[in-house]
């Protein structure tokens, strides 16, 4: 078991500057996650962490030990690509055991460590199958066991959920949860699906231009934004923000406004240009006759929408701002909506750095 330690990890292709300056540390046994959309770095920096590529600058620790001049099959890691990678000429078993065999391990021990990966992912039935006799889930779960096999101090995976379809990539996020808890290690896990960040992490790093916006639990990722790429990112839809004005407590964007100096929000003081957001979910269709202070309210037609069974996500313009909220279900299409929000859910940026406010 093992952390990691990165230190102020750049590097370059040429010119261009992959990674930025990156430093963070990765606990012992803790499942976080490296999100960003593509060309973000992710990926470049999972690979320099396995020691596929070498940082242009800074250090690598895994454990107590700096790795920038191991190699990556001396690092104690065990990699799982975003394909599965089978040999399909050799069996489930032979599969999972390549790589010991490589290293010439002693076949009972081979045998021990194959039959307990196999027993952890469900594949004891399954030893003797070649991988064309597997379904997607199935195969992926092989080369899960392969990195198992190895028994290494941290797991790394880049994308691998991307090849199955969505209802089996729901199943598999869950079973690698379970697996990261079975072996109570560390495990690094890239993605660009927004959805699978914020279920499976214990952290999430959310990347974008070879930078680190912010590295946190979900529930912050998403209430707590630190600026507006993170708002916009994170989550199935993306946060409405709006150019503001707010002076006196006064907030005004779009064409409406409200009079914060006379509810509990925390707004900033000193300044005057900012740019306020509010999440899909809190803008809501209903007013509530007895909430205790101001209400943001605004009519709006929507101009088309999603059904999504539960609920519908409607797109409207709210000013010159196309936006989106979630309403009920039994919405009357095409009829104009009485929409309020509540200031307590608003979130403040800096009109200039798009950094957070409160």
């Amino acid at each position: 078991m093992a952390k990691v330690t990165l230190n102020n990890i750049t590097k370059c292709f040429g010119k261009k500057t992959i990674l930025d300056d990156i430093s963070l540390e990765i606990k012992d046994k803790e499942f976080i996650v490296l999100v960003g959309a593509s060309g973000c770095g992710k990926s470049t920096l999972l690979r320099t962490i396995a020691g596929l590529e070498k940082p242009t600058s800074g250090e690598i620790y895994i454990g107590s030990k700096c790795v920038n001049n191991v190699l990556p099959k001396d690092r104690d890691i065990a990699m799982v690509f975003q394909s599965y990678a089978l040999y399909p000429h050799l069996s489930v078993f032979d599969n999972m055991a390549f790589g010991l065999s490589v290293r010439k391990t002693a076949k009972c021990e081979i045998k021990r460590r194959v039959n307990n990966a196999a027993e952890i992912l469900g594949l004891e039935d399954y030893l003797d199958y070649k991988p064309k006799e597997l379904s997607g889930g199935q195969r992926q779960r092989v080369a899960l066991g392969r990195a198992i096999v190895r028994e290494p101090s941290v797991f790394l995976m880049d994308e691998p959920l991307s090849n199955l379809d969505a209802k089996l990539r729901v199943s598999m996020r869950s079973e690698i949860k379970k697996l990261h808890k079975k072996l109570n290690t560390t495990f690094i896990y890239v993605t660009h699906d927004q959805t699978e960040a914020l279920t499976m992490g214990d952290r999430i790093v959310v990347l974008d231009k070879g930078k680190i916006q912010q590295a946190d639990d979900a529930y912050n990722i998403y209430n707590n934004p630190k600026n507006t790429f993170v708002a916009t990112f994170m989550g199935n839809y993306p946060m409405n923000l709006f150019k503001a004005t707010l002076k006196d407590g006064l907030l005004r964007f779009a064409n409406v406004f409200v009079n914060l100096a006379t509810t509990p929000v925390n707004y900033p003081k000193n300044t005057e240009d900012v740019i306020v957001g509010v999440r899909v979910e809190d803008i809501v269709d209903k007013t509530n006759v007895n909430y205790p202070f101001n209400l943001i309210k605004f009519s709006a037609a929507p101009e088309f929408e999603e059904t999504l069974g539960s609920h519908k996500v409607v797109y409207f313009k709210l000013g010159e701002v196309d936006c989106v909220a979630k309403v009920p279900a039994d919405y009357n299409s095409g009829s104009t909506i009485e929409f309020s929000i509540d200031p307590m859910k608003l979130k403040f940026f800096d009109a200039t750095t798009k950094e957070a406010l409160n």
